[in-house]
């Protein structure tokens, strides 16, 4: 037996869900999500008290495949409900900065004219003083995902200055421009 088949999705005391036939919803204090079960053939639900468990129905490969992802999907709605997700943006460059406009993020990127950047329904961007940081934040962990690649990809950041817009945490590796590549390579014939 998999570890996610005994292992419940803890259920937080301001969160009700509600078990339909082919639908899970759940409502909390950041409003509300549901997911459609599109293989039921696969899995089933129990509610115990404050657990949920994913149980298979076949012991096949697709059985043990689609409780892993309805237990993950059905965690992140809970956890989306209740605490919401969050990611952080970095834009590095001089001169390079976004500012908010009614539902839109206007990026100053070095390119001729600004680009606009329209926010997703149901995804709250806020950004620091300078404009600098780019912080979105949402109750769909997809949504949220999905609109920080979409606003990194408009200039992701690139190897030789790591000017950009990047992840927070992410690391960038450099690489050696020509003058330094030129430099190190001048003494040997």
């Amino acid at each position: 037996m998999s570890k996610l088949a005994k292992k419940p999705i803890l259920i937080p005391n301001n969160v009700k869900l509600y078990l339909e036939k082919n639908l899970i919803k759940a409502e909390g204090p950041l409003g509300s999500l549901q997911l459609e079960i599109k293989h039921p053939q696969y899995v089933s639900f129990r509610q115990e008290d404050t657990k949920l468990f994913v149980d298979r129905k076949t012991e096949n490969k697709e059985g043990k495949m689609y409780q892993g992802l309805y237990f993950a999907l059905t965690k992140n709605i809970v956890k989306g409900v209740s605490e919401g997700y969050k990611k952080v943006l970095e834009i590095v460059g001089v001169g390079y900065q976004a500012q908010l406009q009614a539902n839109n993020l206007i990026l100053k990127l070095g390119f001729s004219s600004p680009v606009n950047f329209e926010i997703p329904k149901g995804i709250k961007v806020t950004l620091d003083q300078k404009g600098q940081e780019i912080t979105i934040f949402g109750i769909d962990k997809y949504l949220v995902g999905e609109t920080a690649a979409k606003i990194r990809k408009i200039k992701p950041p690139e190897p030789y200055k790591g000017t950009g817009i990047r992840y927070k945490d992410e690391h960038i590796i450099r690489k050696p421009g020509k003058a330094a590549i030129a430099a190190g390579a001048g003494g040997k014939k």
